[in-house]
């Protein structure tokens, strides 16, 4: 184990926001120790005893003794005091959210002589950032990494200038009261910005259960990426998989890879994902398949030990002994910052017309966090680009925009 630096990661090659820790504190020249917990016995041993049993990764230990796990980019930037600002305090167009729809509505701004700046609270590149590999994105016919692709998108937006801010969490859009109907925005930082346009891009977060015992185990054998921690459970005699559609099968047949058994419970009367998918873990001796199940508590003390749940068309209560529960049942917008005059659906995703403009003027939508939207990758690319291409129009209707465009 090192010990030189004032700052130690314990993490794994695997883990996709170990590697996002280690570029953001790369990228502010912030030396580290790296201690590969898969290789260091001594580190593994460190990780639990912090967390009481947990082995969430990154788990991040400063000088001081005090230690942040799994941090977003903005908790590591207050933490190590880094001002995370934005150069100047009045845009053509504010960008909130740097997934890939957000930058790629930022190189085709930098393109059109639009000023912007995106400003992202985690690491740039969102979920897709930290997907182990993406085998359906046009282009890799061999697949890519979900990180590796994520960083060309930056690399290329970086190529036009665009002003990116990683680690800097946008706190509320509202109008500015002016003559000129621009939009103000508020970072968490305090710093407030003005924007003849905003285009919120912030995408979606993993929905929980929302049931006793959740809380206390997430990162105990609660989890909700298994790219990210399936690893940690190789050899393990069976894990729970919570979840029927796409992506519960999806993770699940990645999961197969570590545990001997999956078991499957999906809380509707059949599997939502589609028929290949289905096919494939039925055939599959591993998998044990379970509808009409409704989980109703998590049990363990530092770790998961037990799952309670009910088959609600039996009535029968069922326990399992699972070493790890994997949570697949939707996603949830990350619109909360955003006040009430801004129309969402049912669900809390965005309502756009057909060129992404939401109910407050000036506000646009795209991507994931877009009510309608596919939630894929390449679509959320496409409707970046659209978005945009709105967006210019507008501000050229208004004669707002800041640059003459040199690269038309």
């Amino acid at each position: 184990m090192a010990g030189v630096a004032d700052v130690t990661v314990y993490g794994a090659p695997w883990c996709p926001d170990c590697k996002r820790a280690k570029a953001f504190l790369s990228s502010h020249r912030i030396a580290y120790d790296w201690v590969d917990i898969d290789q260091d016995a001594a580190g593994l041993d460190r990780v639990q005893e912090i967390q009481h049993g947990g082995r969430t990764i990154p788990t991040i230990v400063f000088a001081d003794g005090s230690v942040l796990v799994e941090p977003s980019d903005e908790e590591l930037a207050a933490r190590l005091g880094i001002a995370v600002r934005a150069v100047r305090e009045s845009y053509d167009l504010i960008i909130a959210g740097g997934g890939p729809t957000g930058l790629a509505a930022a190189m085709y701004a930098a393109r059109e002589g639009i000023d912007a700046v995106v400003i992202d609270s985690g690491g740039l590149g969102g979920n897709a950032g930290v997907t182990e590999r993406i085998d359906n994105y046009p282009g890799f016919p061999e697949g890519i990494g979900g990180r590796e692709l994520m960083d060309r998108f930056v690399a290329q937006v970086r190529r036009y200038e665009v002003e990116l801010l990683g680690g800097a969490r946008v706190e509320s859009v509202r109008p500015d009261d002016t003559e000129a109907g621009d939009l103000s925005v508020r970072l968490a930082s305090g710093q407030e910005l003005a924007a003849h346009s905003v285009l919120v891009a912030t995408g979606s977060t993993y929905r929980r259960l929302g049931i006793p015992g959740e809380d206390a185990l997430i990162g105990a054998g609660v989890h909700f990426c298994a790219t990210c921690d399936g690893p940690f459970y190789k050899g393990a005699e069976e894990v729970l998989v919570v979840g029927g559609g796409n992506s519960a099968l999806e993770e699940g047949l990645f999961l197969s890879r570590f545990a001997r058994r999956v078991r499957i419970a999906q809380r509707g009367p059949e599997l939502t994902a589609s028929a290949l998918l289905q096919d494939k873990v039925r055939a599959d001796p591993r998998f044990d398949v379970h509808t009409n199940v409704r989980l109703d508590e998590l049990r363990g003390e530092g770790r998961v030990t037990e799952v309670l749940a009910s088959d609600t068309a039996t009535g029968e209560r069922l326990s399992w002994h699972p070493a790890a529960v994997f949570v697949f049942i939707g996603l949830d917008p990350n619109s909360a910052f955003l006040g009430p005059e801004v129309e969402r659906d049912r669900w809390g995703f965005l309502v756009t017309d057909e060129a992404y403009r939401c109910s407050l003027p000036g506000l646009f939508a795209a991507g994931d966090v877009r009510s309608g939207s596919t939630k894929q990758l390449a679509s959320a690319v496409g409707e970046g680009v659209a978005a945009l291409l709105a967006i210019r129009s507008g501000l050229q209707s208004h004669h707002h925009l800041t640059r003459i465009d040199v690269n038309a």
